[in-house]
């Protein structure tokens, strides 16, 4: 309807004053998808068939989930040119589906013509990908999928990154790594930590096209906006958090606190990822628990990790039930600590500081009705669950032996 009404509104010539309780339009999110398509990417790693097809598949996920407001577009790099010359390889970086509203079907033809090629020009590939995001006040971010280290110095895409944002333009550059090599993470974790985004490993096909999908749909809410905070030792010195996403750095095997104020009524929504930007020993986890002031616990969320990806996420939910209180005074809240905690090492020759990068996502929403539905929250649903299978199963075994013993019965007086 909005786009259709621009149209009217451009062919009459005319401009239709907006009313005073209308909010302004915003401008839509860019996001354009960076991939690799360099010689390397023939290589079969992933789940038992090569990064491109894998980063193909990933692709035709990705475009069927875009969400409609977001104007997406496709750059390659290392795509046409096979040869040996360095000056040309360098520049073998083009868009292969330029950034506006999305037709799914052309954009997955067109990733379906790609072929691993030719050099790894990523420093020129985010100069172009800048370019092709330039105008508007919008929501702009970069989505780099590249398997190996730039082959394009003294063009350091470290530096590129760097000066991408001293234009001051507001464009976050996410970077995935599909080897776990450590000179790569290197130098996509630089150019990721110069904009403001974040670094993932991946190795598997899911992966891949889960956290791209992530990335996409973060710039399609743009309202949300990472605050910096400090984690404190313990709840009583943690700093106090209001709905939003926040960034901080955990040292390995630490435990970090904060605060959340939740009225009657209310349910807290909490997730926390950890993203390990160096190289960390297999087998670990992360756990995110909500406790009271006096250090009860009220519910947690934990997820464990084998080195397989980089990042690694929990949550937790818990509703504050409503309070019968007079009609003037004022609902009390209740202080919610939050810990989060992880059980990463790592080999001694790796460096401990500054510490990991970790997202904490904070949401005050409406509690279910606890009157209207008991078991909207807990386990309230799975035990009548329980308890109509067991039922069932009862049933069932008393119909069963009593055909068995009828039939038995018949076949003895026969």
């Amino acid at each position: 309807m909005g786009i259709l009404l621009a149209t009217l509104t451009a062919g009459l010539g005319t401009a239709l004053p907006a009313s005073a309780d209308e909010p302004p339009t915003q401008a839509s999110p860019k996001v354009e998808l960076v991939l690799d398509v360099s010689g390397s990417m023939r290589t079969r790693d992933i789940d038992g068939q090569s990064r491109m097809t894998a980063a193909k598949q990933a692709f035709n996920e990705v475009l069927d989930a875009v969400p409609e407001q977001v104007q997406l577009g496709i750059r390659t790099l290392g795509a046409d040119y096979p040869g040996d010359d360095r000056k040309v390889g360098c520049k073998d970086t083009k868009q292969l589906y330029p950034v506006g509203p999305l037709d799914r079907t052309e954009a997955k033809t067109a990733v379906a013509t790609l072929a691993p090629t030719g050099w790894t020009p990523i420093g020129p590939a985010l100069l172009g990908a800048a370019d092709d995001l330039e105008g508007g006040d919008s929501t702009r971010r970069i989505v780099l999928i590249s398997d190996g280290e730039d082959t394009c110095g003294p063009l350091d895409p470290c530096e590129v990154a760097r000066d991408i944002a001293a234009r001051g333009i507001h464009l976050v550059i996410d970077t995935l790594g599909l080897v776990p090599n450590a000179k790569i993470r290197q130098q996509l974790t630089c150019i990721a930590e110069a904009t403001g985004g974040t670094y993932t490993a991946v190795q598997h096909t899911d992966e891949l096209s889960g956290r791209v999908k992530q990335l996409v749909d973060r710039a399609a809410t743009p309202v949300v906006t990472p605050v910096a905070t400090k984690g404190a030792d313990s709840c009583t010195d943690a700093p106090q958090l209001k709905p939003g996403l926040y960034t901080d750095r955990e040292k390995f095997a630490e435990h970090r606190w904060y605060r959340v104020d939740v009225l009657p009524g209310q349910e807290l929504r909490a997730s926390v990822s950890v993203f390990a930007d160096r190289a960390v020993n297999n087998d670990y986890g992360m756990l995110l628990r909500a406790v009271t002031v006096h250090g009860r616990e009220i519910v947690r969320g934990a997820e464990s990790g084998t080195g397989r990806t980089d990042a690694i996420s929990s949550g937790l939910r818990y509703p504050k039930p409503e309070e019968d209180t007079d009609g003037d005074a004022e609902p009390a809240p209740e202080t919610v600590c939050l810990q989060v905690s992880n059980s990463f090492s790592a080999p001694a020759s790796v460096k401990t500081a500054p510490g990991m990068p970790v997202e904490l996502t904070v949401d005050l929403v409406d509690a279910p009705d606890a009157a209207a539905d008991p078991a909207a929250f807990g386990l309230g649903r799975g035990w009548w669950l329980l308890g109509v299978l067991v039922l069932t199963g009862l049933v069932a075994g008393l119909l069963t032996g009593w055909i068995s013993r009828w039939r038995v019965a018949v076949w003895r007086t026969h």
